[in-house]
């Protein structure tokens, strides 16, 4: 089930009249009636993979209760290594096993030994990478002692199950969202107005501008040996904007429908695009895995301690498994450790906590090199891009080497030819009105928020009947 689909459109009123003038009594019935929904929304991908969502609810229930209950730290410690080994087992087979197995065959008869590698032919089942990590956290934090474990069954299954972050995020904290699992919620028509609106635009940022930039990204990259430099070039700025405005419309879908239900969800972007280093992009792009990488990983190992040496080696340690955690492919290897170069001066030069502060443009010489840096960090990103665009090494590596070698910055007709100059015209638009939102809490409420609805659902109906495009991207992580 898509959040722009019509099946969420019927699907979510109907849990929302059940939940707050049916089933609204107690805590324990909203809840159930949410574990029901989330269970439900999750087997219309595929109802099959149900027990494994039962199954890592069930494991991590139950191992969080001995972990608790132990006195002995070995047996704690036991605990813990076997609830993190099946969970990242499971992970692994589904997710890893294939390209483990074909890049150790490739390895072999590089030395020149046959190799057949046996090949499951198994379904990823869709956000798993997200409900595990959402354990793992839970179960970490236990060890550590930093919460007490939950032993109302209802409640922690909703925390892994909640339906508007179960396939694609945000990467909840049990500190953050199990205390509002605990409580009755009633309702808050605020908050739900808030939720509306953040639904809205997150549609407009999936339908208007991702799907719309999709249709011109996968023209380019599908067919890039026939692209010149231009198009090469718009083909790398479409697509970041593609996954920006899917992703981050899908975040915005998630919280704002969460807020419907009276919950508040972990922010995932805070308008990355207009970061002044690479260091402030990856505060602001992806924050719930951003965050959960240096809680669980890069402050585990260390962090930002010991030696120069240990402070590298644990930035590419994140980034590489970072890139890793988004897919099966040395694309994204790739993709991770180009970021991980990026950041390295910044960490030697101890300026990785430079641009932390919030800024005002004026017409100053300090103005024009926050914009120069902004322009920067926007291009290399793109860059960084193109290989986790790219099916390959080599397809990422001929792309960046056509697009250097052909030097021509002609138009190009395409086959898809729908809104060409224009969709540059809108995403110059939305540049516009992201910079105008950057300091705003919500981005469509307040003054003329009638105008602004009424201005998104016309775009949404002008541009939403032309959507090639249901999938949201992240599904596949």
């Amino acid at each position: 089930m898509f959040f722009n689909s019509f099946h969420f459109a019927v699907f979510l009123p109907i849990v929302f009249a059940l939940y707050w003038f049916v089933l609204n009594k107690s805590k324990t019935t909203q809840n159930a009636l949410l574990i029901l929904a989330s269970y439900y929304f999750y087997s219309c991908w595929d109802w099959r993979f149900l027990f494994l969502l039962v199954f890592s609810t069930l494991l991590d229930y139950f191992s969080a209760i001995q972990i608790e209950k132990s006195q002995d730290s070995h047996q704690r410690k036991m605990w813990l290594w076997l609830c993190i080994s099946i969970n990242l087992g499971f992970l692994g087979v589904f997710k890893y096993y294939n390209f483990f197995a074909s890049s150790f065959a490739d390895l072999a008869q590089s030395f020149g030994f046959e190799a057949s590698p046996i090949l499951l032919k198994l379904i990823l089942p869709v956000g798993i990478s997200f409900y595990t990590f959402h354990g793992l956290s839970y179960i970490i934090d236990i060890y550590y002692k930093r919460i007490q474990s939950e032993r109302n069954f209802v409640d922690y299954s909703l925390f892994v199950s909640y339906f508007p972050l179960l396939v694609a995020g945000p990467i909840e904290r049990a500190t953050h969202l199990l205390p509002q699992l605990k409580i009755k919620r009633d309702f808050n028509f605020e908050k739900a107005k808030e939720g509306i609106y953040q639904i809205i635009w997150g549609l407009v940022k999936k339908v208007v501008i991702a799907d719309s930039c999709a249709v011109y990204a996968n023209a380019i990259f599908d067919n890039y040996e026939t692209m010149n430099s231009l198009s090469l070039i718009l083909g790398a700025i479409y697509f970041a904007f593609q996954i920006y405005g899917d992703f981050s419309g899908y975040s915005d879908i998630a919280l704002g429908t969460s807020k419907l239900f009276g919950i508040d969800l972990l922010k995932n972007f805070n308008y990355p695009y207009f970061s002044r280093d690479i260091a402030e992009f990856w505060r602001k792009w992806h924050i719930s895995l951003s965050s959960w990488f240096r809680d669980y990983l890069y402050i585990p190992l260390g962090g930002s301690n010991g030696t120069t040496w240990f402070r590298v080696r644990n930035t590419f340690i994140i980034f590489l498994v970072s890139g890793f955690w988004h897919g099966a492919n040395w694309t994204f290897i790739a993709w991770g450790l180009i970021n991980a170069l990026y950041f390295l001066p910044l960490l030697l030069l101890k300026r990785n906590r430079k641009n932390v502060d919030e800024f005002k443009l004026k017409f100053d010489f300090e103005s024009m090199k926050i914009i120069f840096n902004i322009i920067v960090t926007f291009t290399i990103t793109c860059f960084a891009w193109i290989f986790f665009r790219s099916k390959t090494i080599q397809d990422a590596y001929l792309y960046i080497s056509r697009m250097f070698a052909d030097l021509h910055f002609s138009s190009q007709y395409f086959k898809i030819e729908r809104y060409n100059y224009e969709l540059i015209y809108l995403l110059l638009f939305f540049i516009i009105i992201e910079w105008n939102n950057r300091t705003k809490i919500e981005p469509i409420s307040g003054k003329y928020s009638g105008l602004k609805i009424g201005l998104c659902i016309a775009a949404l109906l002008a541009l939403g009947v032309y959507s090639d495009y249901k999938e949201f991207i992240y599904f596949q992580f």
